[in-house]
């Protein structure tokens, strides 16, 4: 059996590192499915990330409810996000869900995010865009409920990353270090893209290139070390 200590703690650190990385505001959040029982993850209660410790984690069966009936806590309204990638995707053990100000304007333009840097080689060839209206019309935009969940689930596929109109992304990778990194990469990648499209027209990498570069950032020790300097950075405290 998995060491839940340490696996509530990585969870909590992962919060940490996307909101020193500016991924995650007071906004946003990180799961991880549970390593001894697939049909239920771990995610804070309602809480800002950079203030989350191992001891705010719930565990929530994949229709999103609270596994404990006795549970108090207020959890994240848009856990259905988290819920409806994990009942789709058997493979995928972590989810992050962010409003990052670079990726946005991906979301509202046409314009489609591509990998031009070969750290961002995690994100995939493709990048779909979800927007919530197309079904359910006028909304506040978040993703309230399964129905909207397995709808946005739908829309991301087998891919790594969904963009959402107007809103953020979510990330679904096979373990938590590779959601946090593809996460945080595909944030500057978005900023190096605006940045370049500026100076001229962007040579992105090929579909050949995401894929090796893909594996490369996939292989353990390149993921340990990325991880290692990502804890590095984080506020600890409490953890």
């Amino acid at each position: 059996m998995a060491n839940e200590t340490d696996l509530r703690h990585d969870v909590a650190l992962a919060n940490r590192i996307l909101a020193r990385e500016g991924v995650v505001d007071a906004y946003g959040h990180v799961s991880r499915r549970h390593p001894d029982r697939p049909d239920r993850f771990l995610l804070s209660c309602s809480r800002s990330p950079e203030l989350v410790v191992p001891a705010d984690l719930m565990e929530f069966r994949l229709d999103g409810e609270a596994a404990d009936p006795a549970e108090q806590r207020k959890p994240y309204l848009e856990r259905y996000i988290h819920a409806a990638i994990y009942e789709a995707r058997p493979e995928v053990n972590s989810v992050v869900h962010n409003h990052s100000s670079a990726v946005l304007p991906f979301t509202v333009t046409g314009t489609p995010l591509r990998p031009l840097i070969h750290t961002a080689g995690l994100i995939g060839a493709t990048v779909p865009l979800w927007d919530i209206r197309d079904r359910f019309g006028d909304t506040n935009l978040l993703v309230a409920n399964l129905e909207q969940g397995r709808d946005l689930a739908r829309a991301l596929g087998t891919n790594t990353l969904v963009l959402m109109r107007g809103h953020g992304c979510s990330v679904a990778a096979a373990s938590l270090e590779e959601a946090v990194i593809a996460a945080v990469y595909a944030q500057l990648n978005a900023t190096l893209q605006m940045n370049a499209a500026q100076l001229g027209d962007v040579k992105f990498l090929s579909d050949g290139e995401i894929r090796e570069t893909g594996a490369l950032i996939r292989v353990p020790n390149v993921v340990a070390r990325v991880w290692e300097y990502l804890a590095s950075r984080a506020d600890r405290r409490n953890l």
